[in-house]
């Protein structure tokens, strides 16, 4: 079972970076002139790209209370770069987990690199992407777990009209060299509202159910502030849905991006 599920990841993520830079092309994909638009500070990814020729820098703070475990992390670091048009690479730095109170570990998570395609041709209030990645085994196992961590993953949202949207996420997470559980699903749902032409709210489900243990469920909120058209301050609040869930999370976040980096001088 462990060979099957590495087989399926790594064919996964093989097809993505063979396919995905051949099959991008110019349409509905975010330019320059788009707003910025982050992976947070809700669990679920954007569906959409940065734009070709741009930087994008996503970073946050949290602390979760579990009980009487007290844990702080950061900074949350993803960085994502336009390559091709509706087409990215992106990349999960060493994010630090820290105990505060109680026996929590202590550590640095992998490093994850990824890359994502955004599917161009769909009806206007539709976005849709397709994300493959690897966790590689560069931080602490008792904070990580142990070896390679593929996974694919599906953002996508709808707009409804008059600053409403509703936006989702299916992710499918492999642990080939974990006996106890090699494989978990994630499932989010979120309902968004943007009160002006700087802030947006949110309100967001989170499940991830693993093949093996008990299912983990949130309910996160929060919201991002524009500062301008290429930074974003954000905030979310968190808790749990059941007794296999932290208490509470709560973070904070400031992300940037820099474009034309690929224009001719």
């Amino acid at each position: 079972m462990a060979v099957r599920t590495t087989q399926t990841g790594f064919a996964a993520l093989s097809l993505l970076l063979v396919l995905m830079p051949q099959l991008a092309r110019a349409g509905e994909c975010p330019s320059p002139s788009s707003e910025i638009a982050t992976d947070r500070p809700d669990v679920t990814n954007s569906s959409q790209v940065v734009p070709v020729g741009s930087l994008q820098g996503e970073n946050g703070v949290n602390t979760t209370g579990n009980g009487i475990e007290k844990t702080i992390d950061g900074t949350n670091s993803r960085l994502r770069l336009g390559v091709a048009p509706c087409f990215e690479i992106l990349v999960d730095l060493p994010n630090y987990v820290g105990g505060i109170r109680g026996p929590a570990d202590s550590g640095f998570t992998n490093v994850v690199p990824a890359v994502k395609y955004q599917l161009s041709s769909l009806p206007e209030s539709w976005n849709l992407s397709v994300t493959a990645g690897a966790g590689l085994p560069t931080g602490a196992a008792g904070i990580t777990g142990p070896g390679v961590q593929p996974y694919l993953q599906f953002p996508w949202s709808h707009e409804l009209g008059n600053g409403w949207g509703t936006s989702g996420m299916f992710t499918t997470f492999f642990f080939p060299s974990n006996p106890l559980n090699n494989e978990t699903t994630e499932a989010t749902f979120v309902i968004e509202k943007k009160v002006s032409e700087r802030v947006s709210l949110f309100a967001e489900y989170v499940g991830d159910f693993p093949s093996r243990g008990s299912n983990v469920e949130l309910f996160n909120m929060g919201g991002e502030y524009l500062l301008t058209r290429t930074q974003q301050v954000d905030f979310h609040i968190a808790f749990g849905l059941n007794r296999n869930s932290p208490d509470y999370i709560v973070g904070v976040g400031y992300s940037w991006r820099l474009d034309n980096l690929f224009a001719k001088r």
